[in-house]
C-alpha cells in the first residue's frame, strides 16, 4: 500500500508498506523570515513515523526546531547533512547510492539519488542535496528534494528497479521569483515527460511566503498548479496528476 498526504511545502507523510516516512519536516508557522499561508501541521499529522527523509539543509527544508518534535526518529540523510545534524544532537542514518532498509519492521528500502541544488550555500552548513528513491512490494516512490533538471533523471526508473510509481515533485519555492537550482512548473512537467512516473503529486509550492509581502498580491503562489497541469497534460500524458491540498486528505495509490 502506498498513501500520501502533503503538508505543505516539502513536507510529505509517506506509509509505504507499513513503513512511515516523513519528507523535510517544516512542522512551525514559520522559519526565518517565512510565514505559513496555512495553519502548521499538529502531531496526529506525523504520529508513529518510523523515518525521516532530509533533502538538504536549506532553512524551509531542514528546521532543526521541527527536526527537535521527533528527537527518537531517525533522520535519514547524506553523510555530509547526517554529520552536521549528529553534532547538534539529533539522531540520523548517514545513506548512500546503496539501498538499505529503513527499520527491521519493514520490507520498505530507501536509497539516496542525485539532486541538482547548490547554488545557494548557507554559511556554517554543508552545501549537500539529494533526493530519495523508496521501494517496496507495492511500487517505487521517488522524492526529489529541491532540484533543478538533471540528465541523470533519465536513469532513475532503472535505479529504482522499474517505472517509478509516484513523484513527488517540486514545481515553485517560497517567493515570486526562483534561484538557480529549482524546477518550476513548466520544467516539472518536462520532467515527468523524461522519467514517466505514473502519478506525480506536485510539491513545494502554495505554502511559504516572506513576511510583510503584500498578501493581496500572492497569485505566483497558486499559478504555479495550473501551469504544471496544463503542462502535464500536453507533454506527459501517460502520467496521472494528483492534486492535494496542503493539510488536506490522505491519497490512496489504486493497485494496478
Amino acid at each position: 500500500m502506498i498513501r500520501i498526504r502533503w503538508l505543505g511545502h516539502s513536507t510529505v507523510v509517506i506509509d509505504l508498506d507499513g513503513a512511515r516516512l516523513l519528507t523535510d519536516p517544516l512542522l512551525r508557522n514559520h522559519v526565518g523570515l517565512l510565514r505559513r499561508v496555512t495553519p502548521p501541521p499538529g502531531r496526529a499529522d506525523w504520529a508513529d513515523t518510523d523515518a525521516i527523509l532530509l533533502s538538504h539543509l536549506h532553512l524551509d527544508h531542514a528546521d532543526v526546531a521541527s527536526l527537535r518534535q521527533l528527537p527518537t526518529t531517525p533522520i535519514f540523510a547524506s553523510a555530509a547533512v547526517a554529520g552536521w545534524l549528529s553534532e547538534r544532537g539529533l539522531r540520523t542514518t548517514a545513506t548512500s547510492a546503496q539501498w538499505q532498509s529503513v527499520s527491521d519492521s519493514t520490507s520498505a528500502q530507501i536509497r539516496l539519488v542525485p539532486a541538482e541544488h547548490h547554488a545557494r550555500p548557507l554559511p556554517g552548513r554543508p552545501c549537500d542535496a539529494n533526493g530519495f528513491l523508496l521501494r517496496a512490494a507495492s511500487g517505487r516512490v521517488w522524492f526529489a528534494g529541491d532540484t533543478a533538471a538533471y540528465p541523470e533523471m533519465a536513469d532513475l526508473p532503472d535505479w529504482a528497479g522499474g517505472r517509478i510509481d509516484v513523484a513527488l515533485l517540486p514545481i515553485h519555492g517560497w517567493g515570486p521569483r526562483l534561484s538557480a537550482g529549482h524546477l518550476d512548473a513548466a520544467g516539472a512537467a518536462e520532467v515527468c515527460a523524461v522519467v514517466r512516473p505514473r502519478f506525480v503529486v506536485p510539491i513545494h509550492y502554495g505554502t511559504l511566503h516572506p513576511f510583510g509581502l503584500n498578501l493581496r498580491r500572492l497569485d505566483w503562489m497558486h499559478s504555479p498548479a495550473e501551469t504544471f497541469a496544463q503542462t502535464l497534460a500536453m507533454i506527459a500524458p501517460d502520467t496521472t496528476l494528483i492534486e492535494l491540498a496542503a493539510m488536506g486528505p490522505t491519497w490512496q495509490m489504486p493497485t494496478a
